[in-house]
């Protein structure tokens, strides 16, 4: 949650500039296709904002970890798809903020869609952070931490138990 915080924060300091844009995450230029843009060979991946209550009437293609029944979930189609099976939720830090119903836009100026980090495109997609084998080389992963496994070449999530995988 915290990794999360710290990169919305990073991405609403750049704001507009960027909302057309690529963005490049712990790195000073964009050297690939997506609209966030991870180095290689990094061990850290994108931690799911952790909720207790689901959303009424989510976009599909929506994420998130719901700390209810601790299983990491999309929305496709009118329905919760578990990602994984019941984890453990018991590393997820508390949240002590203020809520304050901003959300970041990348790709577009505005959205629709109701979420905190939205990224909307036509021609450009997420490419996650590719880590080789998580479950070996990310040494603290966090409950609803996802990556791209380019040994497995599959999306990886961890549930805060174990890593599930994806093809």
């Amino acid at each position: 949650m915290k990794r999360l915080l710290t990169l919305i924060l990073i991405l609403s300091f750049f704001g507009c500039g960027l909302s057309f844009g690529q963005t490049a995450i712990e790195k000073n230029t964009v050297d690939g296709d997506g609209l966030l843009d991870f180095p290689s060979g990094t061990t850290k991946g994108i931690i799911l904002p952790a909720i207790e209550t689901l959303p009424s009437s989510p976009a599909n293609g929506t994420f998130l970890y719901d700390k209810n029944d601790q299983r990491v979930k999309v929305y496709e189609n009118g329905t919760w798809v578990n990602l994984t099976d019941e984890g453990d939720n018991s590393a997820v830090l508390p949240y002590n903020g203020t809520d304050s119903d901003r959300q970041s836009v990348i790709g577009a100026t505005s959205t629709s869609v109701d979420g905190t980090l939205v990224l909307e495109s036509s021609n450009k997609s997420l490419i996650l952070p590719k880590i080789a084998s998580p479950h070996t080389n990310v040494p603290s992963p966090y409950p609803g931490m996802m990556c791209y496994d380019t040994d497995a070449k599959a999306l990886a999530v961890f549930d805060g138990e174990e890593w599930s995988y994806w093809k």
